[in-house]
């Protein structure tokens, strides 16, 4: 019996047209109140947060011009993307041939943009100077950046349901080390199999895999001492009895980033294993307990690493305790010493306590978290599902 759904049974998960629009038009107002007449954007992130269009970055830049007032924007784009970009809801689309080109091509745009008094996005100094010597008013300024950091409500419907998969590749990974296990599972096993069966169900589910050129569903897996890498790469590891084993997910809905990650133990966790477990669980819940409006970035990850260092693992503490997410799996704000920002409700983030202990093994949990008016919330669940105790693949 074939089950699949039907097309009017999926979920679609792109947002509406009205969405972009209302962003261009809130860029726009918030130019006229900085005295400026348009802004470039050349952020890959900034045009697909604005526009929808989800494409693929590489060496050719787009731009995307917002004027402050009287006309629609303008994509300026590379020959090769001018019919993708003319499918778009932008009406005005300009090309050039090729990169690098006689002209580099953001110093092409500025030439094409009517206005004086315009701000960029995103430039290195010595593109800046270039395109500054046709505008020589053009200013830096990342007027998208704070807009970003506040999302609709659609957005983290968004988010949410990309948590959903983050949190049903966990089960997938879970189950699979535990019938292949005395089959020399090994770590590029596991990533296999989650992103194969995580991937089957989203195609199942949902009509629009937007940013599906890059894989919807990405992931790492570290056993043993290689779990005291944060940022090792997956290889041939066999995961044995004894081992620690770090699961970390992130999944693109609709092009929007969520994250689910899961230290287990495979087999009874001896005392020292379990105390890291319940450690790292309870500095996630100091974190998640920080997330309310008013309070600074930076004091969440200080109130995270408190729990860390009164447990007794200050010293394998490697790396902030979060970050921003959306379009993209890494973006501002940051929950890190340094970042003043302060919360507001529809900030999310990724809460990632870790302790890692070279030469030993490593223990990391991801949470995805959403600021609301009464605090933080959990939009990814599978670890509060499925307690310290509750984090052991039985042999």
């Amino acid at each position: 019996m074939n089950m699949q759904p039907s097309a009017d049974q999926r979920h679609a998960v792109q947002l509406d047209v009205v969405h972009y629009r209302d962003r261009v038009q809130a860029i726009a107002a918030a130019l006229a109140q900085r005295d400026l007449e348009g802004v470039l954007l050349l952020d890959a992130a900034n045009i697909m947060w604005a526009t929808g269009f989800f494409h693929i970055p590489n060496e050719r830049p787009l731009g995307l011009y917002i004027p402050a007032r009287g006309d629609e924007p303008t994509f300026y784009v590379p020959l090769l993307e001018r019919e993708n970009v003319e499918e778009s809801w932008i009406p005005h689309v300009r090309w050039y041939l090729e990169f690098p080109g006689e002209t580099p091509a953001p110093v092409w745009m500025m030439e094409q943009i009517p206005h004086d008094r315009i701000g960029v996005d995103h430039a290195g100094h010595a593109a800046f100077l270039a395109m500054q010597r046709a505008k020589p008013g053009l200013v830096i300024d990342n007027v998208v950046a704070p807009m970003r950091y506040l999302k609709h409500e659609a957005e983290v419907a968004l988010i949410r349901l990309a948590s959903e998969y983050a949190d049903y590749g966990q089960t997938i990974a879970r189950q699979a080390v535990a019938d292949e296990l005395s089959n020399g599972i090994t770590e590029l096993d596991v990533v296999e199999i989650v992103q194969r069966e995580t991937t089957a169900k989203m195609r199942r589910e949902l009509t629009d895999l937007i940013s599906f050129y890059r894989g919807a569903v990405a992931l790492t897996a570290h056993t043993g001492a290689r779990g005291a890498l944060p940022h090792g790469q997956p290889g041939p590891t066999v995961i044995r009895p004894g081992d620690t084993l770090i699961v970390g997910i992130g999944v693109k809905v609709g092009g929007y980033h969520a994250e689910s990650g899961c230290t287990y133990v495979v087999g009874e966790p001896t005392p020292d294993q379990q105390r890291c477990l319940e450690a790292t669980w309870a500095c996630d819940e100091a974190a998640l307990q920080a997330l309310y409006p008013g309070n600074s970035c930076a004091a969440v990850n200080e109130a995270a690493w408190a729990a860390l260092r009164e447990a007794g693992y200050g010293d394998f503490i490697r790396h902030r305790i979060g970050h921003g997410m959306g379009v993209e799996g890494h973006e501002a704000p940051w929950l890190s010493p340094g970042d003043a920002t302060v919360l507001a409700p529809t900030m999310v983030f990724s809460n990632e306590p870790g302790i890692y202990r070279p030469g030993l093994e490593g223990y990391r949990i991801i949470d995805t978290m959403v600021v609301t008016p009464e605090g933080g919330r959990r939009l990814s669940r599978y670890l509060s599902e499925h307690g310290p105790a509750d984090r052991v693949i039985e042999i």
